[in-house]
């Protein structure tokens, strides 16, 4: 049974598609990263029909959170969030989305309190239902296609090398969140974007993959 007793809840959306077959696919990063949450703290997900998909739920620091799952496939993940900002009236300032990001090299964040889709099917959807390009973003860069379609891509598993690294990824994600709703949205960017900047030895994902010390 969804719990709501609180009048005011932290709402984590992680972006992807259900189903076996799109399991540790680059464009399922958003579940990966709620799924690792749940799995330290003990959380359970389970099936929501009324908002259309897998909802975790916990306390956090005193922080009531709600973990969504969207079960509509990524182009349509603005039906479930809608439903359950709705259900559950979650301020739009306590929302954050974890999404993929090809723009980004493997294993940078970006974290930004508002923004433009990007292209991204998943965010273009959740604007078009809740009216706003105005709530927290967590994009996850999983690299760019360097050969065959876009789609092919995104769709498309981790390589050898990028799941040795992965689960570094996903504890930083993890940690950034944490930031984000324990001190607010410019610690959670000086947590994700800061230490990037400041070329951080967790950073240089991308340059392990090719072998290399430094970055560009």
């Amino acid at each position: 049974m969804l719990e709501k007793e609180e009048s005011s809840f932290y709402l984590l959306v992680g972006l992807g598609n259900p189903g076996s077959a799109y399991e540790f696919t680059r464009h399922n990063i958003g579940f990966c990263v709620l799924e690792l949450w749940a799995k330290k703290r003990g959380w359970c997900f389970k099936s929501a029909t009324r908002l259309q998909a897998r909802v975790a739920q916990g306390v956090f620091e005193g922080k009531k959170v709600i973990l969504l799952l969207p079960m509509t496939y990524m182009n349509s993940s603005g039906e479930s969030v809608r439903l359950c900002v709705d259900y559950f009236k979650v301020e739009l300032n306590h929302m954050m989305v974890i999404s993929d990001d090809i723009a980004l090299p493997f294993g940078a964040l970006r974290v930004k309190p508002s923004g433009s889709s990007g292209g991204h099917n998943g965010l273009k959807s959740i604007e078009a239902h809740i009216g706003t390009q105005i709530f927290s973003r967590m994009r996850v860069g999983v690299g760019d296609k360097v050969h065959g379609s876009l789609s092919d891509h995104v769709l498309s598993r981790f390589c050898e090398e990028e799941m040795k690294l992965r689960p570094q990824l996903l504890d930083r994600s993890v940690e950034t969140i944490e930031v984000w709703i324990k001190e607010g949205i410019v610690k959670a960017m000086q947590e994700a974007n800061g230490r990037q900047e400041e070329k951080k030895p967790e950073q240089n994902l991308g340059d392990k993959l090719d072998g290399k010390d430094t970055n560009k």
